[in-house]
């Protein structure tokens, strides 16, 4: 059966920082389908270009269920895009799509990121259909086809670009916004305030640099033992939706009263920070009066973001939120535990242990069980290609559309024996 977009109506919100909205919209419309793009605010009126299927909602947020309602009626939408399902605007419009029967589909980051992108239905992170798939599942629907685990591609861009993009999206929406006076961003800072701490970020990155340079060189030929901690951003949407902390702080207490009650008196605690970390959260000022605290002084690192390769490549353990980042941890078969919620969380490679028990004595993942698991991702949700850089969108082209037109989510097609069109994509890698 052939692939088309014909009779596929899109109804595009809010996508990441830049032109991959645009750029997926454009490929949509080549294959046959129609695309409109609810904006709201000039950021996301900025990197549209289609002006006449763009509609501004510039009411209040008391009236976007029914706003959203009359739109996908007046324009006869059969499917609904968006990045990130649990902010406020996304999560009223996808219970509405639900009961009405649209077609989701949502765009997050890579779990297996910085090479890959994630495309789902319905839900990403602790929504995720991969959240009531088991291991035997997983196993099950691999063995009907004859595929090898891919490598990884070509790197997709610079995080200079994420911030870059980040800035001018903020930069519209503060001094551009007067067409949309009811927008309230869905993070708790003011948009001025983000835009600030964009600029802040870019004029400093040569420092942060050589900060992080000197601090993971401490580390890495400190010749001590350590354990790593993967914080993530505060305001980040997996954080708060799927895990039990309101605060950074409070996920840093329970693991510096689980080091120092549990970790041999030699071993040290690395904390590495999100790249994008931008000093909102007092991360730095919890981790010092925590070292005081538990008497830690001499024995706690801070690394502020950067690759995270260098570091893993000599640490004991790993511990984290619910961070995408541990799954580099468990590709290099380290012990790891987490606290919230994760599409990683499986019972053959995540521990289970007290976290003063993960500190004294980590136990090791089932290698073989996540080598599946990283396949499976691979072979469905998983798409090469990046949403910043310009080489990266145009291999996301390459593979978006065919996935979002099939009749079937990722995962389903290769469970069900519908991943015909997944394996052709597979040799363009």
């Amino acid at each position: 059966m052939q692939i088309s977009g014909e009779n596929r109506r899109f109804l595009f919100l809010q996508g990441p920082h830049g032109w991959f909205f645009n750029r997926l919209a454009k490929m949509l419309r080549a294959s046959g389908a129609q695309v409109w793009r609810v904006g709201f605010n000039q950021g996301d009126a900025l990197f549209w270009r289609d002006k006449a299927h763009y509609i501004p909602f510039t009411q209040s947020l008391d009236d976007w269920g029914t706003f959203f309602r009359d739109c996908v009626a007046r324009h006869q939408i059969t499917d609904l895009a968006l990045y990130g399902d649990v902010r406020p605007i996304h999560a009223e419009a996808i219970a509405v799509a639900r009961e009405i029967g649209l077609t989701i589909h949502v765009f997050e980051e890579g779990y297996l990121r910085p090479y890959w992108v994630t495309y789902e239905r319905n839900g990403s992170n602790g929504h995720s259909a991969l959240m009531g798939l088991d291991l035997h599942t997983m196993r099950k629907a691999l063995k009907k086809y004859d595929m090898e685990l891919p490598d990884p591609p070509a790197h997709w861009g610079d995080m200079r670009e994420h911030i870059f993009y980040g800035a001018i999206y903020h930069f519209c929406v503060m001094a551009l916004n007067w067409r949309y006076r009811s927008f309230r961003p869905h993070r708790d800072l003011s948009v001025v305030q983000e835009f600030k701490l964009y600029l802040k970020r870019l004029w400093l990155m040569p420092l942060h640099s050589l900060e992080r340079q000197i601090a993971t060189w401490r580390v890495r030929y400190g010749g001590f033992p350590y354990h790593l901690v993967l914080m993530q951003l505060e305001h980040d949407a997996s954080f708060r939706a799927h895990s039990p902390f309101t605060s950074q702080t409070e996920f840093l207490e329970q693991v510096f009263a689980g080091f120092a009650k549990g970790a041999p008196r030699h071993h040290h605690l690395v904390i590495k920070a999100h790249p994008l970390e931008d000093g909102r959260a007092p991360i730095r000022k919890a981790i010092g009066a925590l070292t005081a605290a538990h008497g830690l002084k001499g024995r706690v690192h801070f690394v502020r973001g950067g690759k995270l390769a260098q570091l893993l490549n000599h640490a004991r353990s790993a511990v984290t939120v619910n961070s995408t980042a541990a799954q580099q941890v468990l590709w290099r078969g380290m012990p790891l535990k987490i606290f919230g919620r994760a599409v990683y969380d499986k019972p053959e490679f995540v521990s289970d242990q007290p976290i003063e028990k993960f500190f004294a004595k980590p136990s090791r993942p089932d290698a073989r069980a996540y080598r599946d698991y990283r396949h499976f991702l691979l072979e469905t949700s998983q798409v090469p290609g990046g949403y910043y850089s310009l080489g990266g969108r145009r291999q996301l082209m390459r593979h978006l559309v065919d996935l979002m037109l099939a009749e079937h989510d990722p995962y389903q097609a290769l469970i069900c024996g519908d991943a015909a069109h997944r394996q052709q994509l597979r040799m363009v890698r």
